[in-house]
């Protein structure tokens, strides 16, 4: 009886670890346990984004002032997509790194996307408190821009090249250090 028991805890706890495995996007396999990676696979998983259009992803928002934003107009800059929230702590950490890169850096743009059921006066009585250099939107949290999707945690950031391709996800506070120093080593102007 233990050695069933043993069996079925194992197989199950196998199943679930294969089931956790990252999908190929696009593919049309079931999800049997035939067709699910082996479980060592788990153990070094690939990095995908997780976005609809993973490689040059599309983003129209309303800013707070009433003005359109296009990702697809800003091609020739580093572009930083920043997922936030009002009652988030270190959401509100970054955001005077995030204003000071927009402001310092001309070849690089950061929209702000407010992810919270809230309402745009509020957002925009909040920002009155809390400045930043660079546009901010309210996004709707049952209908997140189909790219970007809805972020699993609080700050999410995405870093767009300047061709429009998706270079690298964050989840969790940024610096500008840290973005600079990426987008040098994806062969952007070193900050110095």
């Amino acid at each position: 009886m233990k050695m069933a028991c043993l069996y079925g805890f194992g197989a199950a706890l196998l199943l679930s670890l294969a089931a956790c495995q990252p999908q190929q996007s696009g593919s049309t396999q079931s999800a049997t346990a035939a067709t699910r990676p082996k479980p060592a696979a788990v153990t070094a998983p690939v990095a995908k984004p997780a976005i609809a259009n993973a490689q040059h992803p599309a983003l129209r928002v309303t800013t707070l002032s009433g003005a359109a934003w296009d990702l697809g107009q800003q091609r020739g800059k580093w572009v930083i997509v920043n997922y936030w929230a009002t009652w988030c702590g270190p959401c509100l950490q970054e955001m005077p790194e995030l204003s000071a890169l927009a402001a310092m850096r001309p070849h690089i743009a950061v929209i702000g996307l407010a992810y919270e059921d809230n309402t745009a006066d509020d957002l925009r009585a909040f920002m009155q408190a809390h400045p930043t250099t660079y546009p901010i939107a309210l996004i709707d949290v049952y209908s997140p821009p189909k790219d970007f999707g809805a972020p699993r945690g609080l700050p999410t950031s995405w870093l767009i090249a300047p061709d429009g391709k998706l270079m690298r996800k964050y989840t969790g506070p940024v610096t500008a250090s840290m973005l600079e120093q990426d987008i040098a080593s994806f062969g952007g102007p070193n900050a110095d």
